[in-house]
């Protein structure tokens, strides 16, 4: 095998790539090969003259929020959000709206899916509180929360606060509750789906049929949005699964089996996504059941496994990635970080809580569970997503309408909580610009993106629409990065990010992996691209290494003697929210091999993708409206792309 310790650096001139690694090196649309026996283990053959035809493995990234609530969410509503689904697909497609607060609103750039996930738990309640229903204005509670509500601006808010602490401790008025079966919850799903049969254009736009599952007991988020790969004529036969019992349950093994009897009753197919695990305090990736009280079977892990490919690993309320104390060596461990406590703070953080609740670690986690029962349940995908309540999905720092309509743009929004609850409160300043989900798909449908969700093969990003390949494999070398065709090496010779490793041919050594990527036209260019390694040592500890793989500025910036790469630098003019793309690279691509592979243990490994530093949402503001920002709000970013991972298990 050829050495692999070159970097690749990549030159761009008068705006065009001349480099090696072009537009059509990630495989996005042109320069393709001509498909071959070659890659038969992967995608069928399929022989033609023209490169362009009948390609046969995914060429394209489709971008896509798959967590946006609308007015039609019992919170967003108070908050003050009037839009609906259908204004949530206008928006996501490319138009331009008046937001619930009466600003004009676009996209930079259209988005190619999204999913309308509103709460299913008491889904119909607010636009019957909202009209004034007699029936809700009767009970006391209800009466109050009309008013505020009607109050709006931070009295709504308030409002909002009230209705999600009640649902969280159980207070929710039984009188209130909007439930399947009732006239008012069937309307509000009929609504739904409607609105996402509408916007749906097969080959232009995908509008997914969705939910939310809102288990959130003590204020322990334990929220899944569930995506459904059909149509209405299946979506409609069950209504959504909610918390609400003796009909629901807040245990997502509850929600696994009603998924089940779905697709068992449908002939359909739906799949979970969890909700970043920061405000579940501990609970959203276990070792022992909170439920049960029992350590996790084989059961469990296999039924988790099947029904939740995806986790949602940024997001509006903090990244998910990784924790400063669970990987104190990884000097980008610190980003957006949200840590006091669960979602209405009714119970603050504590240390040993965080190992359950970060995405680094549940994969280190399922790795140790699969040793004990065979079974990996935390064998996910990455994604991210807003989870915004405005029904805009706003996840660029120069763009950002915030977590809810009462943090929509305004010279005042800095200094209203985000949330405040008896036992503190988020900060607007706090709120993170985040997250989109890369799929790559061969189509824009519902079915070929949802296979794609099924098999992985996606990434998270926490804004930016950064291109990212990542392969691995046990032969790929130095040339393969030298071509400007790196995803036919990489579905020739190996799997793509979401896949296991196959079993090593005579003579490997270590695996090998191919990692592009490529800024987004309109974001800042790339520092650099990073391998992050999972592995449990042989007395099945877990263990964790970052490895800086390939880096802008290749010229000027060399590890020192322990091996630290040094800053790219900082360009970002805070007073006037500006940078400048003269550092870092616009492209980047590796071969790395792993130094310190041990075949005898389990391992898993996903590529971290890092921008140079640029403005944040609150340096934005501030420039905006004339205002000085908290001295603890941050004002610049490096945004990031997380990629599935790669899992290597050894033979038995």
């Amino acid at each position: 095998m050829m050495p692999l310790s070159k970097p690749i650096r990549i030159a761009i001139t008068a705006g065009v790539a001349t480099g090696l690694l072009s537009f059509s090196a990630l495989g996005e649309s042109v320069g393709l090969p001509s498909p071959s026996k070659d890659h038969s283990a992967a995608y069928p053959v399929e022989d033609h003259y023209s490169p362009y035809a009948g390609r046969n493995f995914p060429d394209r990234v489709f971008w896509g929020d798959t967590h946006l609530h609308t007015g039609m969410s019992m919170d967003a509503g108070a908050f003050g959000a009037r839009l609906e689904p259908t204004d949530a697909y206008r928006f996501a497609r490319g138009e331009e709206l008046t937001s619930s607060t009466g600003l004009r609103v676009k996209l930079s750039r259209p988005l190619d899916f999204l999913v309308v996930a509103d709460h299913s738990d008491n889904m119909g309640f607010f636009p019957r509180l909202y009209s004034g229903d007699p029936g809700m204005l009767a009970d006391p509670t209800g009466r109050r929360w009309y008013d505020m509500v009607q109050q709006g601006g931070q009295q709504g808010v308030a409002a909002a606060v009230e209705i999600i602490e009640a649902f969280s401790q159980g207070t929710f008025p039984a009188a209130l509750e909007s439930r399947p079966g009732s006239d008012a919850y069937r309307s509000a799903w009929e609504k739904t789906m409607a609105a996402a049969e509408e916007y749906n254009d097969p080959g232009r736009f995908t509008a997914f049929i969705g939910y939310e599952w809102t288990s959130n007991t003590g204020g322990n988020n334990l929220h899944r949005v569930v995506i459904y790969r059909d149509g209405e004529n299946k979506a409609a036969v069950m209504e959504p699964y909610t918390t609400l019992k003796p009909q629901g349950s807040d245990n997502p093994v509850d929600l696994w089996k009603w998924m089940n009897t779905y697709q068992e009753r449908t002939g359909g197919r739906i799949l979970a996504i969890a909700h970043n695990g920061n405000l579940s305090n501990g609970i959203m990736f276990p070792v022992v059941d909170s439920f049960t009280g029992k350590r996790i079977d084989r059961a469990y892990a296999a039924t988790r496994a099947k029904w939740e490919p995806l986790y949602e690993a940024t997001q509006i309320k903090g990244d998910g990635e990784t924790h400063p104390l669970l990987s104190p060596n990884d000097e980008f461990a610190d980003y957006e970080t949200w840590d006091k406590g669960n979602l209405d703070m009714s119970v603050a953080k504590q240390d040993d809580m965080l190992q359950f609740e970060y995405a680094r670690t549940a994969l280190q986690t399922g790795l140790q569970i699969e040793k004990r029962v065979g079974v990996n349940p935390y064998k996910f995908g990455m994604i991210g997503s807003t989870d915004s309540h405005t029904a805009l999905a706003t996840a660029g720092e120069d763009n950002f309408f915030g977590k809810h309509s009462g943090t929509e743009p305004s010279a005042e929004r800095y200094k209203h909580p985000m949330a405040e609850t008896a036992n503190g409160r988020y900060e607007s300043w706090e709120m993170v610009a985040s997250g989109l989900a890369g799929v790559w798909a061969r189509e824009n449908t519902r079915e070929a993106i949802f296979d794609a969700m099924l098999r992985k093969e996606t990434y998270a990003t926490t804004g930016p629409r950064m291109l990212v390949r990542f392969f691995g494999g046990w032969t790929f070398d130095e040339s393969d990065a030298m071509s400007r065709l790196p995803a036919n090496q990489g579905y020739r010779k190996g799997v793509p990010m979401g896949g296991d490793l196959p079993v090593a041919p005579a003579g490997a050594t270590a695996p090998t992996f191919l990692v592009a990527a490529r800024k987004d036209p309109m974001s800042g260019n790339l520092d650099r691209i990073q391998i992050v390694k999972g592995w449990l040592n042989k007395s099945g500890d877990r263990q964790e290494k970052v490895y800086d793989v390939v880096w802008g500025d290749a010229d000027r910036r060399r590890p020192d003697s322990r091996g630290n790469l040094p800053s790219v630098g900082n360009t970002v003019n805070v007073a006037e929210a500006t940078w400048t793309n003269t550092i870092g690279d616009p492209e980047l691509i590796r071969v790395w091999q792993d130094p310190d592979f041990d075949p005898a243990l389990p391992a898993v490994y996903y590529a971290r993708v890092i921008e140079i530093p640029t403005p944040r949402w609150t340096a934005y503001d501030a420039k905006r409206y004339g205002i000085t920002m908290p001295k603890e709000a941050e004002m610049i970013t490096q945004e990031r792309a997380y990629t599935s991972p790669i899992w290597y298990t050894p033979k038995n």
